[in-house]
């Protein structure tokens, strides 16, 4: 079985905004880009990544990774 891990953390500090800039760029509720950016394998909303996104210019695909199950590391 195969994890999504959210990279939006990574991308959006390489672009040098910071989590409260995406937050009032994207209309993402902050408590949501919080658990993001706590936990890359939060679900969200398809529409959710693509605002996020929008803000850091890139593809969605550029968010997402896929990992295997054991590949997830303990305690997360």
């Amino acid at each position: 079985m195969s994890l999504v891990r959210l990279k939006v953390k990574e991308v959006a500090s390489a672009k040098g905004i910071s989590q409260r800039q995406l937050f009032l760029r994207s209309g993402v509720d902050i408590k949501t880009l919080q658990k993001i950016y706590k936990d890359p394998y939060t679900n969200i909303t398809v529409e959710t990544l693509g605002k996020i996104a929008e803000v850091l210019g890139v593809d969605v695909s550029e968010l997402i990774e896929s990992e295997k199950k054991g590949d997830k590391p303990i305690g997360k």
